[in-house]
């Protein structure tokens, strides 16, 4: 049954089951009329050829109140890559387009930041998304930005059309939105955040309870999701991660370049499916080890930028405070589980804060070793300011 919980500091739009597709599609042409909302599809080339794609474009096509279609296009070194995307996104009409991140034209455009001190090296979605947003503010139209990943199985436009219409709307004043949602098929999926970073944010709660960033955070029902909508201001002035770190450190600059109230999170869809990560315990290198060091990594940086002292000790108190936060986790979701008849491994859930317990300190441990970590990808209002035309220069590659 659907709730209006509202939390203390962003505002929460619940899904109350009352608004059909038809109202919201309408309010969004009409609240459109003069204004441009530019859409934003990171995707490699093995989701472009996977079936949610092909839905996702299907979907897209009575989207009319979308002015502009970004396809970010990484980890597709062919030509062939490239001209499928554009084949399959042929639907959509001229107003999308394939922006081929591994693409000559822009690989040297690239280059020539990363000679000029620009870190830009580090190739995935990070980088994708900075590009495709550096296109669409080539556009003065476009208002609003909106980004959603391409391998949602069971995409529908009522998932967009509630990620937009808190942007756009004339009665509305916003300037960050982040969707959340329940991933649950037979079970739940989701263990990075039920199981590292929501019992983790708490854990931090109780060492920093002043600190009004973990307590921004620890507002957020799905802080992981990659689907949000911001300003076009926003989408100039945030810097972007090029790691897993992507959705904190976006959360990250939303709370340092505008303001609490024009913040707000929306409930997309009932039930949301995509592809999941392994858990990759004996490699820290990849799967949800790597994602959960990138992520508490970023947030330690962060937590150090506004002056936060992080010794040893306390990253021991919050591996033991984490884990004992993390425990009571695994009883709640064994008893919600059971009540809502899906299947729960409990063991395999202990297991996993275990590993993720290691994570805390070891990312503790990596922060220490170099406090300032990969460099963020600048904003770009940098950008611009060294390179007046690049936007323009940009926008010609894309095909």
């Amino acid at each position: 049954m659907p709730d209006f919980y509202q939390h203390d500091l962003i505002t929460t739009i619940h899904d109350l089951r009352s608004g059909s597709l038809e109202h919201l599609e309408s309010m969004l042409r009409e609240s459109t009329a003069k204004q441009k909302i530019g859409l934003v599809l990171p995707v490699t080339a093995s989701d472009m050829r996977a079936e949610p794609f092909t839905q996702i474009v299907d979907e897209l096509i009575d989207a009319d109140y979308i002015g502009s279609i970004v396809v970010s296009l990484g980890v597709a070194p062919n030509v062939a890559d490239f001209d499928e995307t554009k084949t399959k996104i042929a639907p959509l009409g001229d107003r999308a387009k394939v922006l081929w991140t591994d693409g000559p034209e822009v690989q040297s455009l690239y280059g020539e930041l990363i000679d000029a001190g620009i870190p830009l090296s580090t190739p995935g979605k990070g980088r994708s998304v900075w590009t495709a947003f550096g296109y669409l503010l080539d556009d003065p139209n476009v208002e609003t930005f909106v980004l959603h990943d391409c391998d949602i199985v069971d995409y529908s436009r009522k998932l967009l059309a509630r990620l937009c219409l808190p942007m756009v709307h004339p009665s509305l004043d916003y300037e960050f939105c982040k969707a959340y949602y329940a991933r649950v098929t037979d079970r739940m999926h989701g263990r990075v955040v039920r199981l590292l970073v929501a019992p983790f944010l708490r854990a931090l709660m109780q060492s920093f309870p002043e600190n009004q960033f973990v307590r921004f955070l620890s507002n957020f029902r799905y802080p992981l999701s990659g689907e949000f909508s911001l300003t076009r201001n926003l989408a100039r002035s945030n810097r972007v991660a090029s790691d897993w770190g992507l959705e904190v450190g976006t959360l990250s600059e939303v709370y340092r370049n505008t303001s609490i109230k024009r913040v707000c999170q929306v409930d997309l869809t009932c039930m949301y499916e995509h592809k999941h990560q392994e858990m990759s315990i004996d490699d820290s290198g990849r799967g949800l080890m790597k994602m959960a060091l990138d992520i508490l990594t970023t947030i330690y940086r962060t937590l150090a930028s506004q002056g936060i002292i992080l010794s040893h000790s306390i990253f021991v108190t919050l591996r033991a405070s984490f884990l004992r936060i993390a425990q009571d986790c695994i009883r709640q979701y064994a008893t919600d589980a059971r009540v809502n008849s899906l299947t729960y491994d409990r063991h395999g859930e202990e297991v996993a804060i275990e590993a993720f317990a290691q994570c805390v300190t070891q990312a503790g441990e990596i922060f220490a070793s170099d406090p300032s970590g990969n460099p963020a990808i600048p904003n770009w209002t940098r950008v611009r300011a060294a390179f007046p035309d690049f936007p323009e220069r940009l926008r010609q590659c894309v095909g």
